[in-house]
């Protein structure tokens, strides 16, 4: 688990790094300009990390099938050659995946301005620029694809949880039952809250489509997995818990202090 964790956090920090650091910079200097390799490279290192991830975030759930439904064939199952080729897949498979967009994408001629409505370059505004219709439609046959991917892969998570809470409630040990879920549900509240916003952002109709609400599902899907991920993970050590609660504890007694004008 610790492996894919590694993997999970590497990918994390690629795909925030994609984005935020091109955004932050353009609103400290005032600025929307990208340049149209600049793009490209974007969307295709986005797509990238987003994809691997997902698909890492796939094989994760089959890592806590097997650990809580068949934990004494856990070392014959997912021994560290196969957790290596299973982390290999999920990178190859993000790679594949943004090669196939970004060359799909920027081979389309764009003739509506070059004014993305976005935080960052988005496949979905950058077909609002498009003049060539059958380029158009091929690409939004490969989203339509995705999305079927996308949503396989999160039949595969439910019905992997199915069995796994299926397994947690026949535990004799109440102590057990909450390790069990607590090593579960992080994992299904960050899968959840990646495919619920991606699919709503592509999926919806353009009668509820503003650059307001775009952005705000853009964001949603794109920096608030990757940035909570660490946090939702990290909680579960009762090391760095306990460090961030007597953080916020001192924060709070501190600011109380110099509300009552105690020196410091």
């Amino acid at each position: 688990m610790y492996f894919f964790l590694l993997n999970l956090s590497l990918l994390d920090l690629a795909c925030i790094s994609t984005t935020l650091p091109k955004a932050m910079a353009n609103a400290l200097w005032d600025t929307r300009h990208i340049s149209y390799a600049g793009c490209a490279a974007q969307v295709f290192f986005f797509l990238f990390f987003i994809f691997a991830e997902y698909s890492l975030l796939t094989v994760m759930s089959y890592d806590r099938y097997v650990a809580i439904c068949k934990p004494l064939h856990y070392g014959t199952l997912l021994g560290s050659r196969a957790c290596a080729t299973m982390a290999a897949a999920a990178w190859g498979t993000g790679l594949l995946y943004a090669l196939l967009h970004t060359a799909t994408a920027f081979s389309i001629p764009l003739c509506q301005g070059n004014v993305v409505d976005q935080f960052f370059c988005e496949i979905a505004q950058i077909l609002k620029l498009s003049c060539s219709k059958s380029d158009y439609i091929r690409e939004v046959g490969i989203i339509y694809f995705s999305l079927c991917l996308i949503c396989g892969c999160f039949v595969f998570i439910v019905l992997s949880y199915v069995q796994i809470f299926r397994a947690v409630l026949r535990m004799p040990s109440e102590q057990g039952r909450h390790k069990a879920f607590s090593m579960c549900l992080p994992h299904l509240a960050v899968v959840s809250l990646f495919v619920s916003t991606a699919m709503f952002a592509y999926l919806k109709s353009s009668s509820m489509s503003s650059p307001s609400l775009d952005l705000l599902v853009s964001f949603l899907y794109s920096v608030v997995p990757p940035a909570v991920n660490p946090l939702i993970y990290g909680l579960r050590n009762q090391e760095l818990k306990a460090a961030v609660s007597n953080t916020y504890f001192y924060s709070i007694h501190k600011m109380h202090g110099s509300l009552r004008g105690v020196p410091r």
